[in-house]
Order: structure tokens, then C-alpha cells, then sequence
């Protein structure tokens, strides 16, 4: 039976007007749908917030544009989708695109590109990168990195990092988990009008120097930060959202403490680096041994209320330790110096899926003590690094000898693990000097100030608490100036100290809780590459016969079932 000419031209308008009704909706709403089992394509609820408020465009500029090994190809990938999904979620204020920075240049220009680029804080890799199966390798330099224009600034991002516990392929599959957030943190940073403001206590001992160049220039470039002496300024001001104590070695007096007791009821947080330990390992220099003393700080009775207690011990690791350079004999006249195992120096592969430490390196430790968590149903307590499962504690005064490093330890002794070395704090705090305050210090203190004293928080706030105090330290060499905080010179090995400070200081200072996008984990699917090299040619043709094969069946049993159908019908 056929239609007629007029049922096939209404048949036509409604399939249309239906086409046409499809494509106007699909303007107006958009839907994505992500069937990946990792959530690959779905950004974090902090990061569409972010996005959403956008108000004028961002560029991106992406420098993976070329032929790269499959692994790097893979991240420019990643880059890709994250990116198409920043553009989704702000409605098309994000713009970006992948370019060669070299492509084109002489050698000259080259090096040029390579040092402006250096300048701005991205970092090239040279690969090396197999032409062909028969042939060797040749050099190639790239830049795992993009920058990001947002209002006349620009911020770089470098996708890639070095990390000590992990190989080639597990640090691409790291900086495949970590593009939303870099990308995330960069785009955050550029948005806000003023730098976020943190002060830096001195006055009691704390580091100060050279030996916090590094960590307090990389703060400078991401906050306003102030140095404030505690024992010269009023109050520490809520206007900064965050306090940080790197080290204190001087008895902090009960004025001192009430200002910082005030600052968190205020809703403040406080970074507190803290050695409750003394050992100087020069005293070494002038004889065998030495004695590790405890510092009395006078913090312990606040720490106590606040929910964590630092001992006084120190905490050997017989897993994690790294060494140093000792003379052990000499042949003929020149000493015989090797790397030997200091078990005071540990550090710490974190194992939390708390955004602060999720896929973090190693953080490095020197003489660091064991925290106990108190009891506070008020207080909510997260242990972000901790000893391996191989360590135990000495109680001061510790009795340290080179001696120690002419035997082996035994590991029978290492029966305690995972001893808390970094612990947050999150809840609503009490004052330590509640119903313990003279009511004649209260009004005067009231009249003086204009403010009220608050026996509990105004609102919830967050600490962190680390046993260590040289955790913010850099070494200073004369010959080369400030190293990397987190360098450690005798191995030449870049632990993650930097990145964890940061990432400590951004969760307690964020609004927009942006580390919480470090969460995401991408499996890491390794393939077979002796296999894939043995069978390359098999699964080659099964690639180019397979989909012939199905279409010559597909055709065949379409002519026949046809054939059967009008058979006999003519």
C-alpha cells in the first residue's frame, strides 16, 4: 500500500517540527551523563560552585599539543574532558586550547620559549621517546603544564609532579586525578579580588630566616601574609583566616595564649607546628652522644582542651627512615663515609582519604613525637599522617648516640604502628579560660578592647596540629642559597612538605573547599607490554577483519530472511 503524496509531505512537516523542537530544548538544557564507574567526566560539587559564578571569560592555554608517549597523551586527554566540562558548568566562560610553545622556533627562540616559560613557574620534562621499534631514543622536551588568563592575571599550572613512592605511569595516572583540582584551585585564585590574608607568629622563638624562605615566599605568592608578635600585638585579628605557629622555643606566657584562645573562639584557625623536643645534631660534632630534652612551651594544658596532647618523646621508624652520612672506618688516610639509616628522621606515606593528604607523597620528619587524640565528642579528630607499622616512641630524656648506627636495629623492638604525627581538629572549641577568669579581668578586658569574652566558639573552625616544627624548614648552602622546603639534601629526594603545608592552609582557609576535588581517584589499568608486543599483529587484523566479518553476516542473513520472504510472491 503507498502513501499518498500528501500523507508523506505532513509526515515530513511533523518529523521536522519535531527535529526543530528537539533542537531548542536541547539549547536550553544541559544534560550530561556520566556511565563511567569512576565518575571520570563528574566534577565535584565545590567546583560547579565555583564555575557558576564566573562572570567574565577564562583562557586556557594547554602546552600538550603534539606526538607524546600514550601516557602523556592519555593526561592531554583528561585535560580535554575536564575542560569541556568547565565550559558546560560556566555556560561557556571557559575557552582553551593545546599548543606546541616550540613548534616552529629556531634553536635560539627554543631556548628563549624554554626560559620565559621557566620563568613563570612551568617546569619542562625531557622525555625520552622511541622513533621506532628498531631504533634507539631521541629527546624530546615538553611542558605538562597550561596557564590560566582570567581579568588581566595569569597563574601557571603545572599538571605534573615528581613523586618519590611512585613510578612513571602511577605519576601520570596521579596528575590524571589531579586536573580538576589544579585547574579548580588556579581558577579560584584568579577570582579573588584580594588575597586571602593568614598571619605568621613570631615572637616567642618561632623559625624566621633563611630556613623559611621557601615555604614563606610560596605563601606570599598565594596569601597576604603578615608576621604578628604575639606578645606586642592587642589580639590576633579575625580578619585573618588562618594562624600559623612554625616552632616555637620559647615559653609562650598566659597573655600570649588567651589572645590565641580568643582568636579560635572567634571562629580563627591555627597551624601549629610544634617540637616539644630539643636535640641540637651538632652536638654530635663534639662527642659520641647527646641528650634529647623536652621544651617546656606551656601549651600543653591548651592542646589538652582543644583535643590532642603532644608527647614528650621522639618517635623512631625502622620502615620509614631516611639516612645520613656517617664515617664509618677510613682506607688509608680518607674517611669511608655511606648513607646509614637515622630512625629519628622518618617520614610519612599518609593512607587517609582526607583531601588534605589523598594521594599525597611522602612527608618528611626530623626527630618528630607521637600525638594522643583526647577525648571530646564536641571535637571531630582526622590522624592525616601517622609512622609506618614498624615504630616505636622514647620518652625524654632521650639518650642519643652515633654508636646506635653500628648495628643493625632489630625490628623485634618496632611493635607500635601508625602513631599519629599530624592530626585535624573540626568542631566548635571551648576556651580554655572558662569559669577560670577573675570577673574584674573580664570587664576590664571588655572596656579595654570593646569586644566580649567568649567562653565558647561563635562558630565551628578547623586545626591542624603537627608534631614537628622543621616541617617548614628549607636548608640554606651558601653555594646554592635556599633549597626547596622538603629537599632533602643527603638523597637528593623532594619529599612533599610543601605541598602538604598548603594543602593544610587551604582547607582551613577555603570558602569554596576546593581541595575537596583531590578525592577523585582514577584507576590506574597498567596493560601487558611484552604481550602487547608478541601479539600486536594478531590483534591488529582482528581489528580490521572483525567489523567485515559482521557486516558480510549482518548482509547475508538480511538477503536471505528477504529472499525467504517474498519468495514466490512475484
Amino acid at each position: 500500500m503507498k502513501l499518498s503524496q500528501k500523507s508523506l509531505s505532513i509526515r515530513f512537516v511533523i518529523l521536522s517540527a519535531i527535529l526543530v523542537l528537539l533542537n531548542l530544548i536541547a539549547q536550553k538544557v544541559n544534560f550530561r551523563l556520566d556511565v563511567t564507574k569512576e565518575k571520570r567526566f563528574s566534577l565535584s560539587q565545590p567546583t560547579k560552585k565555583l564555575l557558576k559564578n564566573v562572570k567574565e571569560p577564562i583562557i586556557v592555554e594547554i602546552y600538550l599539543q603534539g606526538k607524546f608517549p600514550a601516557g602523556f597523551q592519555k593526561l592531554a586527554e583528561t585535560t580535554k574532558d575536564v575542560l569541556n566540562e568547565f565550559k558546560a558548568i560556566s555556560n561557556n566562560q571557559l575557552r582553551f586550547k593545546f599548543i606546541n610553545p616550540l613548534e616552529g622556533k629556531s634553536d635560539e627562540e627554543k631556548k628563549q620559549m624554554i626560559q620565559k616559560l621557566y620563568d613563570q613557574g612551568i617546569a619542562p620534562v625531557n622525555l625520552q621517546v622511541q622513533q621506532d621499534e628498531d631504533e634507539g631514543y631521541s629527546q624530546k622536551i615538553i611542558f605538562p603544564a597550561a596557564k590560566v588568563s582570567y581579568l588581566h592575571k595569569d597563574i601557571a599550572v603545572n599538571l605534573l609532579e615528581s613523586h618519590i613512592s611512585m613510578s612513571p605511569a602511577e605519576k601520570l595516572n596521579y596528575a590524571e586525578n589531579m586536573v580538576e583540582y589544579k585547574f579548580a584551585n588556579a581558577i579560584k585564585q584568579l577570582m579573588q579580588p584580594d588575597k586571602r590574608k593568614i598571619a605568621y607568629a613570631v615572637g616567642n622563638g618561632e623559625l624566621l630566616g633563611d630556613n623559611t624562605y621557601d615555604m614563606l615566599t610560596t605563601l606570599g605568592n598565594i596569601y597576604d601574609v603578615d608576621t604578628i608578635d604575639l606578645n606586642k600585638n592587642i589580639e590576633i585579628s579575625p580578619v585573618y583566616k588562618a594562624l600559623m605557629i612554625a616552632k616555637p622555643s620559647i615559653e609562650i606566657d598566659e597573655k600570649v595564649k588567651f589572645k590565641i584562645d580568643q582568636y579560635v573562639m572567634q571562629g580563627g584557625n591555627v597551624l601549629w607546628c610544634i617540637d616539644p623536643m630539643h636535640f641540637a645534631m651538632d652536638s654530635l660534632i663534639q662527642r659520641d652522644a647527646s641528650m634529647a630534652m623536652p621544651i617546656h612551651l606551656n601549651l600543653d594544658d591548651m592542646l589538652f582542651n582543644f583535643g590532642v596532647r603532644i608527647n614528650s618523646d621522639l618517635i623512631e621508624d625502622y620502615l620509614h627512615a631516611n639516612p645520613i652520612p656517617v664515617t664509618v672506618g677510613y682506607v688509608g688516610n680518607n674517611p669511608d663515609i655511606r648513607l646509614l639509616p637515622w630512625l629519628y628522621n622518618t617520614f610519612s606515606i599518609a593512607t587517609s582519604k582526607h583531601p588534605i593528604v589523598n594521594n599525597l607523597d611522602a612527608v618528611m620528619f626530623v626527630m618528630s613525637s607521637s600525638i594522643d587524640t583526647i577525648k571530646n565528642n564536641a571535637i571531630k579528630k582526622t590522624v592525616l599522617l601517622h609512622t609506618s607499622n614498624r615504630a616505636r616512641t622514647l620518652p625524654a630524656p632521650v639518650r642519643i648516640s652515633m654508636s646506635n648506627l653500628r648495628f643493625k636495629p632489630d625490628a623485634v623492638l618496632y611493635k607500635q604502628k601508625d602513631i599519629p604525627q599530624a592530626v585535624l581538629l573540626e568542631g566548635k572549641f571551648s576556651s580554655i579560660y572558662a569559669n577560670r577568669l577573675d570577673p574584674v579581668f573580664i570587664k576590664i578586658y571588655e572596656d579595654s578592647l570593646k569586644k566580649k569574652y567568649l567562653p565558647t566558639a561563635q562558630k565551628a573552625s578547623k586545626q591542624i596540629v603537627i608534631s614537628d616544627g622543621d616541617v617548614v624548614m628549607n636548608d640554606f648552602i651558601k653555594s646554592r642559597g635556599p633549597l626547596e622546603c622538603g629537599y632533602y639534601k643527603y638523597t637528593e629526594q623532594l619529599f612533599a612538605n610543601k605541598t602538604f603545608l598548603l594543602n593544610c592552609l587551604e582547607y582551613l582557609t577555603d570558602d569554596f573547599n576546593i581541595l575537596e576535588a583531590r578525592n577523585k581517584n582514577l584507576t590506574l589499568r597498567l596493560l601487558d607490554t611484552e604481550r602487547i608486543k608478541n601479539e600486536k599483529i594478531k590483534w591488529q587484523l582482528f581489528n580490521i577483519l572483525s567489523p567485515l566479518v559482521l557486516l558480510i553476516i549482518f548482509a547475508s542473513a538480511y538477503f536471505f530472511f528477504r529472499k525467504k520472504k517474498y519468495e514466490g510472491k512475484v
